[in-house]
């Protein structure tokens, strides 16, 4: 299941966006600015996103039964992989086609006042949310680079919102950029492009996102520090000689499948053996509180 943080910055980008999304709504309507409009629906496909990552974090918690007998934490993966299609189709498709349209047919953007206003009142507020996606986005990487650590994350919840809000915030600046080039220059051609970079930026992070759950949903492998805490667990035993097949998957944003085989010292009973499966497991565990499921293999020393 998602992390509190996870949680919090999603709640904390859904109230921002959807209060966004009317201010900018309502400004497109009085302005008739291409750019505005582009804003205003990036908004509410940001709004709408937050609210399938709630709806995929709240089902990942729920027990799998007989049905899903390892839970349902994946739901998360699958919702967010939603969420970079939605941001795709709704929010870049149709930004860089309205841009289009602008060009074709350009149309003067009224109220520069109030455009601007808007704009840098969502730029303004927009940068709280991201604030807290940032502050548990490094929370949650430690001493990880930044890089590393947004490719080896298995919070997918926490990346779509961290990219969702940098593209926000990016998108509020090419918007404000083209609103003012266009009062500057009288040339309502700069607020069509950048209603066509806000698309154009939308579809780059809806790709990114898209490849990252992708390879979540599919399993990834446990981080190298996870797998080597989990070998020098095991290897601490007094009964375990070596460790052989180790395999991990993330079933969750906080769940790991562990399958592996270890060798075992020569003439233990049933029973030795059978507690010491019992205290790997209980390692493991201790070390990595995310695994759930911990599968033992043995065999005898030779």
């Amino acid at each position: 299941m998602a992390s509190q943080g996870s949680r919090l910055a999603v709640v904390a980008a859904l109230v921002a966006n959807s209060c966004i999304a009317v201010a900018k709504f309502a400004a497109a309507a009085i302005t008739g600015s291409a750019a505005m409009l582009a804003e205003g629906i990036h908004s509410v496909a940001d709004s709408s996103n937050q609210g399938m990552l709630l709806w995929g974090m709240a089902v990942s918690r729920r027990h799998g039964g007989s049905i899903h007998p390892f839970g349902r934490g994946k739901e998360v993966y699958f919702w967010s992989f939603m969420v970079a299609v939605m941001l795709f189709v709704g929010g870049a498709v149709f930004s860089v086609q309205h841009g289009i349209n602008a060009l074709r047919h350009p149309h003067e953007v009224e109220n520069f006042v109030i455009s601007v206003s808007v704009l840098a009142g969502a730029l303004v507020f927009e940068c709280f949310p991201f604030a807290i996606a940032i502050k548990e986005f490094n929370r949650a990487r430690g001493s990880r680079s930044v890089w590393r650590s947004v490719r080896e994350t298995k919070d997918a919840a926490l990346l779509v919102v961290l990219f969702e809000d940098s593209a926000a915030v990016a998108g509020l600046v090419a918007a404000l950029a083209g609103v003012v080039a266009s009062e500057v220059t009288g040339d309502p051609t700069w607020d069509a492009l950048a209603s066509i970079l806000i698309g154009v930026l939308l579809a780059v992070v809806a790709f990114f996102l898209a490849f990252e759950t992708k390879g979540l949903l599919i399993g990834e492998a446990a981080g190298r520090r996870d797998r080597a805490t989990i070998r020098a667990r095991v290897l601490a035993h007094h009964n375990v000689e070596q460790v052989g097949r180790l395999l991990t998957m993330h079933m969750g944003p906080e769940e790991i499948l562990v399958n592996l085989d270890v060798e075992l010292v020569d003439g233990l009973s049933g029973q030795e053996v059978h507690q010491t499966i019992e205290e790997v497991e209980e390692a493991v565990r201790s070390a990595i509180p995310a695994a759930k499921n911990i599968f033992v293999e043995t065999k005898a020393g030779t």
